[in-house]
């Protein structure tokens, strides 16, 4: 089946950054309100969140995919959905209280056979506006694989005898996400996708070996990082790559340093395996 009617395909939702969405989200992750009430980069995750009904939903938690005009995303007969990477330009900060527009648009779609069966990648661009200025800018690559086998390996490995090292880095921070963190973290963008918050699915469907860390969870606690060390709002551009399944209940190490062209950021799990590749300019 051909793809291609996809291609530009559009959605546009509205939202407003409440009081109460601000305050959730900073409590989430034990942030201090800001003053002014200018909310920390990374909350454009959790506007304008999807809002497809319950009876809509597929299995996995995600709205539901077929070849109809409404379906936004294109029903690859493929069911396993990861969020792979993002890459985001911000331009102008988001206050309590904006008034927010999305254009969401089909940018790219391609199939290809991978190490472990065929995969379909979708790349998605999304226009935020906050009171009518241009906000954030976004392309998140979606990808989609076949249904895991009962027999598979659960994903990643146990965690070996490495150990992280902060060596070389100019900044880390070592933090444990735990169901609580994911929870509300699906709450707030409304994410429903099981994989982090059923741990049965996430094991005897999809085969992780626990509640899986969302990516842009991880993507936000890196962008609280750079904050810490640089200043509120201060990133241009941000762009992470997931490497491998952050597992809630481990350690998770996050890192930072200075390159030539701007900042290398990365996330580790404890043994030392990358999780996270993410790089960012001021």
């Amino acid at each position: 089946m051909s793809y291609d009617a996809w291609i530009g395909r559009e959605q546009r939702a509205t939202d407003r950054l409440d009081e109460g969405l601000a305050v959730r989200w900073l409590a989430t992750f034990d942030l201090p309100r800001p003053h002014p009430p200018i909310m920390p980069q990374g909350i454009h995750f959790a506007l304008c969140t999807p809002e497809a009904p319950t009876a809509k939903l597929g299995e996995d938690g995600h709205p539901a995919r077929d070849d109809s005009p409404q379906s936004f995303l294109p029903p690859f007969p493929l069911p396993r959905r990861m969020w792979a990477s993002s890459k985001i330009a911000f331009h102008a900060p988001i206050a309590i209280g904006a008034v927010i527009e999305r254009t969401s648009r089909i940018a790219a779609i391609s199939e290809k056979q991978g190490s472990t069966g065929p995969l379909a990648f979708v790349d998605v661009s999304h226009e935020t506006r906050a009171n009518g200025t241009l906000a954030v800018v976004e392309t998140q690559s979606i990808v989609y694989r076949e249904e895991a086998s009962g027999g598979q390996a659960l994903s990643p490995p146990p965690l070996g005898e490495g150990r992280f090292s902060p060596e070389g880095w100019d900044a880390t921070r070592t933090l444990t996400p735990d169901a609580r963190l994911l929870f509300r973290y699906s709450a707030l963008t409304f994410n429903t996708h099981r994989i982090h918050y059923d741990a049965p699915y996430a094991q005897e469907v999809e085969r992780y070996r626990g509640l899986v860390v969302h990516g842009p969870l991880t993507a936000s606690l890196l962008l609280q990082l750079a904050a810490k060390e640089l200043g509120a709002n201060r990133l241009r551009s941000f762009s992470f790559r997931g490497l491998s399944p952050a597992i809630a209940g481990e350690p998770l190490h996050l890192a930072m340093r200075a390159k030539d062209e701007g900042y290398e950021l990365a996330a580790f799990a404890d043994d030392g395996r990358q999780v996270t590749a993410a790089s960012a300019t001021i």
